[in-house]
């Protein structure tokens, strides 16, 4: 049932900016020279995943009055659908009044992220953002974490310039019928589509190779551009129809949504004309290569934009606000890896004398490092690149949780150490070696308790162990030693990740 009254304005939900942006587009639809028909109004949920539903345009213009109803049920469902929690209970088993009984929550559309979808010209989409109908920010919003941990850049004058760099898979889809075999339940999916590859792969940066990828390359360029994503470079990579994507710096909020757009243009594009794309980081294919999300940041004066990481010093690639921020999400890279790296799959890309790391170090431009610091005196563009991410993360949970991370550093003066120049053989702490031991690094961190909310850190730690909990239970039905799972991908990976991301 809609609502009548004006929820974003009563409860003071937007910006300057959204105001502007949202009356433009009332104007731009009641003319609808486009032939929109319908809308997506899309959100993400825990696991970074888009989902939406499609609304007429004029449920959308009076949407941007009063919000739309969802059900809250997106959000207690596991990364194969299992129900984590009882909602039909008091407190929705969470111990929480507002989440009894499957409640709605009202999602308001961000204008500044309104696009017209290329590859389905009459629907627009636009990115929204949670409320209980209070008008409280809803607790388990990925988004709203990021905007919580922004603020607290804010609050000491400083703001993140952020790149991504996008790992991900291109395939060719061996039959686009969909059989019995393909349809699982909740918390059991079914077997992914049939996949051949696209390219033999392992020729770096092949022209030819890349060639073969181009009608499909091309078209996704294209797509990009129109979707006004900042698109720097389309790389063939290591493994066959490895594909890397780069793109311009730029506002962190804008880049996490920008990663939400991409990865669900990116499949839909591919879907329709017959090839396949996953995010997976290592589907378990024979001689496919894991993928990784390379995270490049800095910070910035909110004042007059200039970059705090440049070095003063000849000589030096850290000054007095770059190096205690390094040492802050090196401490803590334990507890980041279970937002850094949220799928049991993604522990595969750890390994000594890789393209990823296998322990929290740092080193100037050293790809085997976890931190690549790219700095030096009078270089605007220096910056972080964090090697440790897999392209399924939650990009608001993972540039929050460096954010929360570095920030603790600089209230510490954490001191990171020189750089490695062996990075593989240097004395630094382990990363993970299971998404089981990422979330219980994370339940000892009061960092991170702290700054996301004991209410979300209880919720998130209980939807991942659900999720591992599955895993294990497969293992130990299979014969698997969980301590000792072997190099294999298993079935249960394959199943659960390579047509979810």
């Amino acid at each position: 049932m809609a609502k009548t009254e004006k929820f974003i304005e009563k409860y003071g939900l937007w910006g300057a900016d959204q105001a502007r942006e949202a009356a433009e587009l009332r104007r731009r639809l009641e003319i609808n020279a486009e032939g929109l028909r319908l809308i997506r109004i899309a959100w993400a949920d825990p696991h970074g995943a888009s989902r939406a539903k499609m609304v007429s345009v004029p449920a959308f213009l009076a949407a941007l009055e009063t919000g739309y109803n969802i059900n809250v049920a997106t959000t207690t469902l596991d990364s194969a659908n299992a129900r984590t929690f009882s909602s039909f209970t008091r407190g929705g088993g969470m111990g929480l009044d507002e989440m009894t009984g499957s409640p709605n929550l009202t999602i308001v559309p961000d204008p500044t992220t309104f696009r017209v979808l290329p590859w389905a010209p009459d629907v627009g989409w636009v990115l929204c953002d949670e409320y209980f109908n209070s008008g409280i920010p809803f607790h388990f919003s990925p988004r709203h974490l990021l905007r919580r941990a922004l603020r607290l850049l804010e609050k000491r004058g400083m703001r993140m310039t952020t790149g991504l760099e996008v790992e991900w898979y291109l395939l060719r889809l061996a039959d686009t019928t969909l059989t019995q075999e393909n349809i699982g339940m909740p918390g059991q999916r079914g077997k992914p589509p049939r996949t051949l590859p696209v390219e033999p792969g392992y020729s770096y940066h092949s022209e030819t190779n890349m060639d073969m990828m181009q009608p499909v390359l091309g078209q996704l360029a294209e797509t990009l551009e129109a979707l006004n994503l900042p698109l720097r470079s389309i790389e063939n990579e290591w493994g066959p129809g490895q594909v890397e994507c780069t793109f311009a710096a730029g506002p962190a909020m804008r880049a996490a949504d920008d990663l939400v757009l991409f990865r669900t243009a990116v499949r839909q594009v591919c879907r329709r004309n017959g090839t396949f794309a996953t995010f997976m980081c290592r589907p378990g294919l024979p001689g496919y290569f894991s993928s990784g999300w390379h995270l490049h940041f800095s910070l910035t004066d909110a004042r007059d934009g200039r970059n705090l990481f440049v070095p003063e010093k000849e000589g030096e690639v850290l000054n007095d606000v770059s190096r205690p921020f390094l040492g802050g999400i090196l401490a803590h890279a334990p507890a980041c890896s279970a937002f850094t790296t949220p799928t049991v799959n993604g522990y595969r890309r750890f390994r000594p004398n890789s393209l990823a790391p296998d322990r929290a170090g740092w080193g100037f431009d050293n790809r085997g490092a976890m931190l690549r610091v790219l700095a030096v005196p009078g270089d605007k563009a220096s910056r972080f690149e964090n090697r440790v991410g897999e392209p399924a993360a939650n990009p608001y949970l993972y540039i929050a949780s460096q954010i929360i991370a570095g920030l603790d550093g600089l209230d510490h003066d954490t001191d990171p150490g020189p750089g490695d120049d062996a990075p593989y053989e240097a004395k630094r702490t382990p990363l993970p070696a299971s998404l089981m031991a990422a979330l219980d690094a994370l339940e000892k961190s009061d960092v991170f308790r702290s700054a996301l909310g004991p209410v979300f850190m209880d919720y998130f730690l209980r939807l991942k162990r659900n999720e591992t909990g599955r895993y294990l239970k497969f293992l130990e039905e299979h014969g698997i030693d969980p301590d000792n799972p072997g190099d294999t991908v298993t079935e249960w990976e394959q199943n659960e990740y390579f047509d979810f991301f």
